[in-house]
């Protein structure tokens, strides 16, 4: 089923777009994060700004250690940004936090895409890794235990796909301030716009292979049934 000619067949178009994604990510950022913005600004004066612009006082900033170990918690209030972003002042340390801080304001507003994901990521956390080895015992012991286990992916993938409005509105924020207050010039402008496009980019290819995962076990299922 995991390894098989078709199976590689059905699902190569998301194994390219994951890759390319992958490779026009890291590309982008590893070129913006050699090129320091023109006001000096970190990455922790880019997510406060972003806050301020929107009229937030109560998240804090943190520094985090790592690699591209940036996010909002939303629970706690705090944005954390790591090595290469809290207090660099690469083009790409802008944008990244600037990003993260995007995320703090969805969260302000209520951004109903935001509030629904939160709503079903931890559901799909236990009935993502409980889905496949219900497939597999399924395919064994009976077909109802085959469907369970695609409903219990279908969450998952649910959460795939509304995390793409969430991470592109957050950089469509991010974007909006980094431009109307003057944060980045022109041309720094663009670099950012190049790397929060790179990276959304990862957000759909691992969108699109669980869908495609979801449809081949559709298929496969549905096929079942018919020869039964």
């Amino acid at each position: 089923m995991y390894y098989d000619l078709s199976y590689l067949i059905f699902m190569l178009p998301a194994i390219l777009l994951s890759l390319w994604a992958q490779f026009k990510v890291k590309s982008a950022y590893n070129k913006y994060s050699q090129i320091s913005n023109s006001r000096g600004m970190t990455g922790e004066d880019a997510a406060r700004a972003v806050l301020m612009a929107h009229g937030i006082t109560n998240v804090r900033i943190e520094h985090i250690a790592g690699t591209m170990t940036d996010h909002f918690s939303p629970t706690e209030n705090i944005i954390r940004l790591s090595d290469g972003v809290h207090k660099q002042t690469s083009i790409a340390a802008v944008c990244i936090a600037a990003h993260e801080a995007g995320h703090a304001v969805q969260h302000a507003e209520g951004y109903l895409p935001n509030k629904i994901r939160s709503g079903v990521i931890p559901v799909a956390n236990i009935t993502s890794k409980l889905s496949m080895p219900l497939i597999i015992a399924g395919f064994l012991l009976s077909d109802t235990l085959v469907w369970v286990g695609i409903i219990a992916y279908s969450l998952a993938v649910l959460v795939y796909l509304v995390t793409l409005p969430v991470e592109f509105d957050a950089s469509k924020r991010a974007l909006a301030t980094i431009k109307s207050s003057g944060l980045l010039s022109e041309g720094e402008y663009k670099g950012a716009k190049s790397v929060l496009t790179a990276a959304a980019m990862t957000y759909v290819a691992s969108a699109l292979t669980a869908l495609v995962q979801f449809l081949r076990l559709l298929l496969i299922a549905s096929g079942r049934r018919r020869r039964s």
